[in-house]
């Protein structure tokens, strides 16, 4: 379904911020990797979720679930050994079971969206793989995967961290169930460091040893350790809240999200310090932050690899600002859903945005008076870009049309509502 995007002049409201995909994610695989009852207290609900609970229940754990929480019975170190797995269009689900998966005799990771993950690599990951033991057959090491392991090996590992840290996490959470002693060095420098702290809290939490280097690129874990069964409590949500605060602030505002930490790990939590740093007035205290915007934002040069998951909703916000901003140290948003680089700007340009890109870098020459719109955008079955181009469409002079933009769905499933209910004028088409 495409979403009908009208200009607005103003939001109000306060909304609860939705859980946080990543913990959710990670708390799903440790309690899965328990072997007994573990609770995970205000899970996320969305596609890639929804994928993992699918996947763990495959292999045998058991879950059941209300509105409130989810209680999972582990499978440990012995999942069931089953044929196919289909992830979705969730690569960090992917990349964490590719792992997992080789405890297993065999294993098939199926394709469904051969347009989306189904061009993304696994090049990485299936290296550090290989050099364990497990064999892997793959397409240029994209889908269909097949995992042969069984008995993978620990000792040295080497993994690049130059594309995806999801890798690296991926590791992190099959080596402590290993017979031997585990060392992982990382490769290439590490994309995304932040995300590896989300990893190795959820693993500190789920009781497992592991000694990380300071600079997070070299890891000692020792072999034959248990997950701990327990509960866990996911908190909000940064990644898909920089799309809310960056409409509050292309948008005369007075808007709350609550449940975002000052002290949480997520690094899109980097976003808040953005805005402000662009002028925006917000307060953020006691989990709450609360923007009073007035549409007027000054540029600047940021780090994206500090807040990957939040960058192209500021670049969207960037794109009204005073100057020109500049984001770099961005090339790992080429490796996502779509090129988030390439594919999202050509789309800022049909609305009239002026953007340019370097290999890893994105240059926004604002445009403070808006853009045109009056536009039809294709978000490239990517639910970062859907939601920033709705930034964009807030502030255009003419509405803007989405294409697919129920894939949404995919890490923020009821975004339009929480908008809708802030005063956006947004409309779903057939």
């Amino acid at each position: 379904m495409d979403m009908i995007v009208t200009p607005t002049g103003r939001l109000q409201g306060e909304i609860q911020a939705l859980s946080s995909k990543n913990y959710t994610t990670r708390y799903l695989l440790v309690a899965a990797l328990a072997e007994g009852t573990s609770t995970i207290m205000y899970p996320a609900h969305s596609e890639d979720s929804d994928a993992l609970r699918r996947c763990i229940r495959d292999l045998g754990a058991v879950v059941e679930e209300d509105d409130e929480k989810i209680v999972i019975t582990g499978f440990g170190r012995h999942p069931f050994p089953a044929k196919e797995l289909n992830v979705g269009n969730a690569g960090a689900v992917l990349r964490f079971l590719m792992a997992v998966a080789a405890l297993l005799p065999e294993v098939t990771f199926v394709n469904v969206y051969p347009d989306s993950l189904g061009k993304r690599p696994h090049d990485d990951l299936i290296t550090a793989l290989q050099s364990m033991g497990v064999e892997v057959e793959h397409r240029s090491g994209r889908l269909p995967i097949t995992i042969r392991g069984g008995k993978p090996r620990g000792g040295k590992i080497q993994v690049s961290g130059s594309v995806s840290s999801q890798y690296l996490s991926a590791l992190l959470f099959l080596t402590p169930l290993l017979e031997e002693d585990s060392e992982i060095v990382v490769l290439n420098d590490l994309k995304s460091k932040v995300v590896i702290g989300q990893t190795l809290e959820v693993l500190a939490q789920a009781g497992i040893a592991i000694e990380a280097s300071e600079d997070l690129l070299h890891y000692r874990i020792p072999g034959r350790q248990r997950y701990k069964a327990q509960t866990y409590v996911v908190q909000g949500d940064y990644p898909g809240s920089a799309a809310i605060l960056a409409a509050a602030a292309v948008t005369d505002s007075d808007v709350t999200v609550h449940r975002l930490l000052e002290d949480s790990k997520q690094g899109e939590r980097a976003v808040v310090d953005v805005l402000k740093a662009m002028g925006v007035p917000l307060t953020h205290e006691n989990g709450i932050v609360r923007v009073k915007g007035n549409g007027k934002l000054v540029a600047g040069e940021f780090d994206g690899d500090e807040f990957t998951d939040g960058v192209l909703a500021i670049v969207a916000a960037a794109v009204f600002a005073e100057g020109t901003s500049r984001f770099y140290n961005v090339e790992n948003l080429r490796y996502k859903e779509c090129d988030r680089i390439t594919d999202y700007l050509a789309e800022l340009r049909k609305a009239g945005a002026n953007v340019e890109e370097k290999q890893d870098e994105i240059i926004v020459r604002g445009r403070p008076d808006g853009v045109e719109g009056g536009v039809e955008i294709d978000a490239h079955i990517d639910h970062r870009v859907i939601m920033a181009l709705t930034v964009v469409g807030l502030r255009s002079k003419r509405p803007i049309r989405i294409k697919d933009a129920h894939h949404v769905a995919k890490s923020y499933p009821n975004y339009f509502d929480h908008l809708k209910a802030l005063g956006a004028q947004v409309e779903w088409a057939e």
